[in-house]
């Protein structure tokens, strides 16, 4: 079964978010390695949620129940968060609500800025990384590859996302007005990452000619010959930030890279600017909150620009959640379909483990050629033909049990039976199973 236990913008604040962001995408590992349940792992962490997708042994809401426990507490202890105030903010999904979820997330339905750029991506990194630690499954190949698929006909057949939306653009339009001429201001670019590269192209979109780069990474070097800027030194930092009219940080950096004291340095300075605009990206953040309270300081962090998201397109925005609609639906009904897989194939080997003794029988008697043989198979594999449309078609209907039911009835075979996936899983059945485990379970 798959679960996903998912926080977002919509129900966590930005400080969770970040904390979580820097500890919890590391247990998936020790999740599949030491969980009764869980078989599968991918942990998707942004600057606007963090989620985990969970392939789970367990048919039973109250194994699930345990699973989504399991992971509450692990990625509180790793992000140094009360799980008290995880279990709040999460909100946990299972069956085919799961896959309508990933498919809006990978599409960008859900994202601060509606049809973002950059979650796409995200999602199939988080996909990558559980390849790379050995955590993912079947399953959850599956899910996420076909998320990848529907995100991409998403962007090409609908209007989400095509004036290439980003947090990034978002909020140089909201620097827009705090900016007099683009061309004539000095930027401070703090980071080499892609939401680095994105924020210099958006920069120079605007006219912005002069540019420097800072990171606390050794990949600055190479950065700055490829984009064709200079560097800053360490030693040159507060001077720069003393002389810059917006700081963009991007950086991947898990701690404060800018400080107050950087700012109040700076400030000093005898060729200081008198006011300048940050403009911090970063998740976790990469300037100190504190600088917003610093006299010539305005600071745009993450939170601040989600509060000012567009509300997008109606026509293109329905138009592009009909489609992940149908595609949740259609990848609910294949794994649907795959759950009476067992009941044909008992079929199947019923029809010709019959044929092969009638044929065996008649061999024995003499009375047998290749071109009899070679109709009987025929025969029987037209016979087959319709009921196991029928099967299908039962399946998607729902009704996949009676198909089984009636292969027991008529023919006394009886194949493992599918489990029914659980639908929903909420917090008060996660808080009504809080110490259970695996002897209990």
């Amino acid at each position: 079964m798959l679960i996903c236990l998912t926080a977002s913008h919509r129900n966590a604040s930005f400080t969770l978010l970040e904390k979580l962001s820097i500890g919890a995408p590391s247990v998936a590992p020790s999740l599949v390695e030491n969980s009764d349940f869980i078989q599968g792992a991918v942990l998707l962490a942004t600057c606007n949620r963090f989620e985990a997708y969970l392939d789970v042994d367990e048919p039973l809401t109250a194994g699930c129940a345990v699973a989504a426990r399991e992971v509450i507490d692990a990625v509180s202890a790793a992000s140094d968060v009360d799980p008290a105030d995880v279990d709040v903010a999460v909100t946990v999904l299972s069956g085919d609500a799961v896959a309508e979820h990933l498919f809006s997330v990978s599409s960008g339905l859900e994202s601060v800025v509606v049809g973002e750029d950059e979650i796409a991506g995200q999602v199939r990194r988080a996909l990558q990384t559980a390849r790379v630690e050995g955590t993912t499954s079947s399953a959850l190949e599956r899910l996420f590859q076909r998320a990848s698929h529907t995100s991409r006909d998403v962007k090409t057949k609908t209007g989400v996302g095509a004036a290439g939306r980003s947090l990034v653009r978002l909020a140089l339009e909201l620097a827009e007005s705090r900016v007099t001429d683009w061309a004539q201001a000095r930027v401070l670019l703090v980071g080499t990452g892609k939401y680095a590269r994105v924020s210099l192209l958006a920069l120079q979109e605007r006219g912005v000619t002069d540019v420097t780069v800072y990171s606390p990474t050794a990949r600055i070097a190479p950065f700055a010959a490829r984009h064709d800027i200079a560097q800053v030194f360490d030693d040159e930092l507060v001077s720069t930030i003393a002389n810059s009219d917006i700081i963009v940080t991007a950086s991947q950096s898990p701690t404060v890279v800018l400080t107050s004291s950087h700012f109040v340095a700076a400030g000093r300075a005898a060729d200081a600017l008198q006011r300048r605009l940050v403009i911090d990206l970063g998740m976790p953040r990469n300037v100190d909150a504190a600088v917003a309270h610093l006299p010539g300081v305005e600071l745009l962090d993450l939170e601040t620009i989600s509060l000012h998201a567009p509300i997008d397109e109606f026509a293109s925005t329905e138009s592009a959640r009909a489609m992940v609609d149908e595609a949740a639906a259609e990848f609910t009904a294949a794994r649907t379909e795959a759950a009476v897989t067992p009941s044909v194939v008992a079929l199947r080997s019923h029809f010709f483990d019959v044929l092969d003794a009638e044929i065996t029988r008649a061999h024995d008697r003499g009375d047998h050629t290749p071109e009899t043989e070679a109709a009987l198979r025929h025969l029987v594999g037209v016979l087959l033909h319709t009921p196991s449309v029928r099967a299908r078609e039962l399946a998607r209907a729902g009704e996949g049990e009676s198909f089984t039911a009636a292969l027991t009835a008529l023919f006394g075979v009886t194949p493992e039976a599918p489990v029914a996936p659980v639908a929903q899983l909420g917090a008060a059945e996660r808080a009504a199973h809080p110490g259970a485990d695996s002897a209990t379970a």
